[in-house]
């Protein structure tokens, strides 16, 4: 893969972002609320929408095949993170706890979306689509493990904390 300086620093302050407002979060433990499952996805997605725009059309079979696969794995892994996790009630709100299975799977995360990679160069396909997706998959593999969330909250009969903000008088 050929990276330029700016897409190296992109992906620093991306894996530090992740690193610690998900992962970190998870295997310490965190409180969840509708906007704590929603924002941080949606947002990733979004840039990543963004991000491809251009390389989107520009794109080969390969390069779409290859993104095709990227996401279904990154999927698969978000909805094991999900499962991994344990949900309790504190309050008004869930908690949630990842395990050590969560960071092995965070990790294998990390690992397939570096493979895909490298994967395309020794395929000898272009990695601008690769490049350019790395916030559409890493958002749709957060939203999907957040969604899986969600939905065993709701089985649960768990509660979610509202985040909205203090009216001020």
């Amino acid at each position: 893969m050929n990276f330029g300086p700016l897409t190296i620093v992109v992906y620093v302050a991306l894996a530090a972002l992740v690193l610690y407002r998900v992962v970190y979060k998870q295997l310490r433990g965190t409180m969840l609320s509708r906007k704590s499952l929603v924002t941080l996805p949606l947002v990733l997605t979004a840039i990543g929408v963004v991000t491809i725009v251009d390389a989107l059309p520009k794109a080969s079979t390969g390069e779409l095949a290859l993104l095709g696969a990227d996401i279904a794995v990154l999927v698969v892994l978000g909805l094991g993170r999900s499962a991994s996790t344990t949900l309790t009630r504190q309050g008004n709100t869930t908690f949630q706890k990842g395990s050590a299975l969560t960071l092995v799977l965070w990790l294998a995360t990390i690992g397939a979306r570096v493979g895909f990679g490298f994967l395309g160069g020794y395929l000898g396909i272009d990695d601008s689509l690769t490049s350019a997706s790395i916030m559409l998959t890493l958002g749709l593999s957060i939203g999907i493990q957040n969604a899986l969330t969600y939905y065993r909250i709701e089985q649960r009969g768990l509660p979610l904390a509202e985040q909205s903000r203090p009216v001020r008088a």
